[in-house]
């Protein structure tokens, strides 16, 4: 019987938790489907497209307060060409091809700012 009571309450308890949870925004785009994810705190966490149930084309991340984290291409599902993830004052660029890292190329802030 304490058993059944644990997992009754722990049942309960994960789906209240669901509850909270943000529901992701899907809209229809001819063939493709915009998806939109968000953080608990409403704001937007990435966004992105699905064509055959597949990753397709750009996706962005962004972080809880709205920075941009992330921005890359997919071609039916798998990482392709440039992707730029920013990190504090660093900016690092990973080149793919067939889903698996060519080259990294990493930039600090003050070397961003001597190239103007």
């Amino acid at each position: 019987m304490k058993k059944f009571m644990i997992i009754g309450t722990l049942l309960v308890t994960g789906m209240i938790a669901a509850q909270n949870i943000q529901q992701p925004k899907l809209e229809a785009f001819g063939e493709l489907v915009k998806a939109t994810y968000y953080f608990d705190n409403g704001q937007v966490q990435q966004t992105g497209f699905f064509k055959d149930g597949k990753l397709e084309g750009q996706w962005v991340a962004y972080d809880a307060v709205g920075n941009k984290k992330s921005v890359g291409e997919y071609n039916k599902g798998i990482k392709t060409g440039k992707w730029l993830f920013w990190s504090n004052a660093d900016l690092t660029e990973v080149n793919y091809s067939s889903n698996a890292v060519e080259s990294v190329k990493n930039w600090k802030q003050e070397s961003l700012a001597n190239r103007n």
